[in-house]
C-alpha cells in the first residue's frame, strides 16, 4: 500500500524557498506520526508530492490507522491509497486497471480521470478514453458517465510510475505544524477553546494549554482528557505543555474584594496576566482565547479592549467573529463536541448583573484591593506536564470513595455501563463474564439514564476511570443514588 500525498494549495503559491521549507516540515511531521504507527514505513518524495509507503506485510488495522491518522495532519490537503507500477505501455495499464478496480464497476456508471506529471507520448484524455473504452467492454457495468459517475477510476502518472487509486481521503489542510511561530491556548474545555485550538492547529502553529482550574478535580481531569484529545489527533509531530493554574484562590479573592458588575472581567484580566508570566516561561508569541464578540458579557468591544490592555503580548481571537452554532457544528466535526458537551464552564459564572462597558480606571481600582499574594501563589503553585505524561496521570487517579460501590463484588443487579465513544468501543469491545454490559456513550448518558431500569446498579466504565468518574460524579448530583464508577481490578477478574 502507498499513500501519494497533496499539500495544501496555498504551500504551492509560496517562493521556492518557502516551498522547501514547508514540505520538509511537512515530511518530517508525517515522518514522526507514521513511524510511531509502523516502524517500517518509509516517507519520500519532495517538490510535487510526498509518498508514504507501508509495505505489504503490514496488517489492515496498521494500514487504517496510518490513512485515519493523514487525514488529521496539518499541510495535507488530501491523499490517495494506491498500487504503484513502473510505467508500461497502454494495453498493460488497461489490465492491471481491471484487475485493480474491475469488480467495483458491477452494475455502475463509471469514469477515469488522469493526472500526469512528466513527459509522455500520450496525453491524459488519450489514456482516459482508451482505458474507459477497454473497461467498458471487460467489466458489468452500467456504462460510462463523465458527469457524476458512481465510481471514478483515478490513475495518477508521475513520470514513469503508474499510480492505481483505491480511495481519495480529504485532508486538514492548513499549513505544517512548525512552520509558524508557537503560541499557548487559554482552554476551559468548553467548544470555543477547543475550536480555537484546532484552527491555530490548521495555520501550521503549535500551541501549548494553560488551564485554569476553577471547578475542582472533576473539571481539572475533563479538560485533560479534551487537550489530550486534541493533541494527540492533530498535533502530536509536536511535543508540548500543559500547565495547571489553581485558581480557587484567585476566585475567592474576586468574589470579596470586586464589585458584582466587574467580576467576570477582573477574572479574566488576572487570567490573561497569569497566562502572559506562563507564556513568557514557555517561549511563546501569543495567547489564543475562544472568544467571539457578544457571546457573554465580557466578550463585548468594550470589556474586550480592558482585557487586553492586562498585557503587551498579542492575544488572538480566532472564532472572534463566528457564531456559537457555527463553533458546535465544528467542534463536532473535530470530534471534540463529545468532550466538551460534558465540561461546565465555570469561567462565565462570576457575576449575577455583569457589566458590558466597563472602563479601565474602575477596572484598575476594584483590582488594586486585592492581594497581589493570590495571584503569586497561584503562579507558584502552577504545575507544568508534557502533554504526554496527562494519559498516564488520568489513570493514577483515585475513585473517590463515594463513587465506589459497596461491594467490590459484580452481582445480579449490576449491569456495567460503557461510557466510552462509540469509536473506541468498536476498537476494544468490553466483554466480561456472567456479568451484563451495556454501551452507552458518556455524551447521551444525561438524556438516555433516567430511562434504565431504577432497580439496577450501574457501574460506569471508560478507558482511563476519568469519564466514568466525571459522569457517575455528574449522575449523583442530578439525584441518582444507583450510579457507581466500575474498579478496575474487578474488570480484570471478570474479563
Amino acid at each position: 500500500m502507498k499513500y501519494i500525498i497533496r499539500f495544501f494549495p496555498e504551500i504551492t503559491i509560496k517562493s521556492r524557498a518557502v516551498r522547501q521549507q514547508q514540505i520538509k516540515q511537512l515530511k518530517k511531521n508525517i515522518r514522526q506520526i507514521v513511524k510511531e504507527i509502523w516502524e517500517p514505513a518509509r516517507v519520500g518524495g519532495c517538490w510535487d508530492l510526498l509518498e508514504v509507503e507501508v509495505g505489504a506485510d503490514a496488517p489492515a488495522s496498521i494500514t487504517t490507522q496510518i490513512s485515519d491518522a493523514l487525514t488529521c495532519i496539518p499541510g495535507i490537503h488530501h491523499f490517495m491509497e494506491a498500487q504503484e507500477f513502473d510505467l508500461p505501455d497502454q494495453d498493460r495499464i488497461c489490465e492491471l486497471t481491471l484487475a485493480a478496480v474491475g469488480d467495483s464497476l458491477t452494475g455502475k456508471t463509471f469514469a477515469v480521470r488522469v493526472q500526469r506529471a512528466g513527459v509522455h507520448d500520450f496525453r491524459s484524455i488519450d489514456l482516459e478514453r482508451y482505458v474507459g473504452g477497454y473497461l467498458f467492454q471487460h467489466t458489468q457495468n452500467a456504462g460510462v458517465r463523465l458527469k457524476d459517475p458512481e465510481v471514478q477510476v483515478m490513475l495518477q502518472i508521475h513520470h514513469q510510475r503508474l499510480f492505481i487509486v483505491s480511495r481519495r481521503r480529504e485532508g486538514m489542510g492548513g499549513y505544517p505544524l512548525g512552520t509558524q511561530e508557537n503560541v499557548a491556548t487559554l482552554i476551559s474545555g468548553g467548544y470555543d477553546s477547543c475550536v480555537a485550538t484546532w484552527q491555530m492547529l490548521q495555520r501550521g502553529i503549535y500551541t501549548h494549554f494553560i488551564f485554569f482550574r476553577l471547578g475542582g478535580a472533576a473539571h481539572e481531569e475533563g479538560v485533560k482528557q479534551v487537550a489530550y484529545y486534541l493533541w494527540q489527533r492533530y498535533g502530536r509531530s509536536h511535543r508540548v505543555k500543559f500547565v495547571t493554574v489553581p485558581f480557587e484562590g484567585v476566585v475567592e479573592e474576586i468574589l470579596t474584594q470586586v464589585d458584582d458588575a466587574l467580576m467576570g472581567v477582573v477574572l479574566k484580566r488576572t487570567m490573561i496576566r497569569c497566562a502572559d508570566r506562563i507564556a513568557a516561561r514557555l517561549k511563546t508569541t501569543a495567547l489564543i482565547t475562544g472568544e467571539a464578540i457578544s457571546q457573554v458579557s465580557s466578550q463585548t468591544l468594550t470589556n474586550l479592549q480592558v482585557i487586553d490592555r492586562a498585557t503587551e503580548r498579542l492575544i488572538l481571537r480566532p472564532l472572534i467573529t463566528t457564531n456559537k452554532q457555527a463553533i458546535v457544528d465544528q467542534a463536532k466535526q473535530i470530534g471534540a463536541a463529545v468532550y466538551a458537551e460534558a465540561i461546565p464552564e465555570y469561567c462565565a459564572v462570576i457575576s449575577k448583573r455583569p457589566t458590558t462597558r466597563a472602563r479601565l480606571h474602575e477596572i484598575e481600582a476594584q483590582e488594586a484591593r486585592m492581594s497581589p499574594a493570590v495571584l503569586a501563589d497561584a503562579l507558584a503553585e502552577a504545575v507544568y506536564q508534557p502533554i504526554t505524561e496527562l494519559p498516564a496521570d488520568l489513570a493514577a487517579r483515585q475513585v473517590a470513595p463515594e463513587l465506589l460501590p459497596g461491594s467490590l463484588q459484580f452481582h445480579d443487579r449490576v449491569v456495567v455501563l460503557d461510557v466510552r465513544a462509540p469509536d473506541e468501543v468498536a476498537q476494544a469491545p468490553l466483554s466480561l463474564v456472567d456479568v451484563e454490559v451495556q454501551a452507552m456513550p458518556f455524551y447521551r448518558l444525561h438524556s438516555g439514564f433516567e430511562a434504565l431500569d431504577p432497580s439496577r446498579e450501574y457501574w460506569l466504565y471508560c478507558d482511563k476511570g476519568v469519564m466514568s468518574q466525571l459522569q457517575a460524579r455528574n449522575l449523583q448530583d442530578a439525584g441518582f443514588t444507583n450510579v457507581r464508577v466500575c474498579p478496575a481490578e474487578l474488570l480484570r477478574q471478570a474479563g
